[in-house]
């Protein structure tokens, strides 16, 4: 026997392949997007890789220029600087005399003196962020610092009389 195919049940089926069309069109354009954003965080990582290798060759070239003070090596380092500034980096500025945050810095010698403790001695290499995220390459500083304690002093003196390997 032939089954009869009112118009209600072809609304109900067009209806039915609307939704369908409809969430896979949904699909499709929420896996476009996802696409897109995983490609930019690719390159974004990339670009990170490659700028944090590039920052060593712009501190050369500073002090290279300390000493030159040519303007050709000048106007390298501020393409330099220009670029990584329109890559989003720019230079943490610290100072002599700044509190240590060890977010941002990092110690590389502690001297000790308790009157200033926690206060910043010299900047050794710069620090640098993302302008809104996070830091790539923390600032390298001396730092003062409180007395040593006993146990630091006994290592002190072991690492003097060559007993510290």
């Amino acid at each position: 026997m032939k089954k009869i195919v009112t118009n209600k049940d072809r609304k109900t089926e067009n209806e039915e392949l609307k939704i369908q069309l409809a969430r896979a069109l949904a699909d499709y354009d929420n896996l476009r997007k996802r696409t897109e954003r995983e490609k930019k965080e690719f390159e974004k990582l990339a670009n990170l890789r490659l700028l944090v290798k590039l920052l060593p060759v712009l501190d050369i070239l500073r002090k290279a220029q300390c000493h030159l003070k040519d303007p050709g090596v000048e106007m390298t380092i501020k393409q330099f600087e220009e670029t990584l500034a329109t890559e989003g980096l720019e230079e943490m500025k610290v100072k002599p005399g700044d509190t240590f945050d060890p977010e941002i810095h990092e110690a590389v010698e502690k001297v000790v003196n308790n009157k200033d403790r926690g206060k910043i001695i010299e900047v050794v290499s710069p620090g640098w962020r993302f302008k809104e995220g996070p830091v790539i390459r923390h600032t390298k500083v001396r730092v003062y610092g409180p007395s040593a304690n006993g146990k630091e002093k006994k290592l002190e003196r072991e690492m003097q009389r060559g007993d510290y390997v």
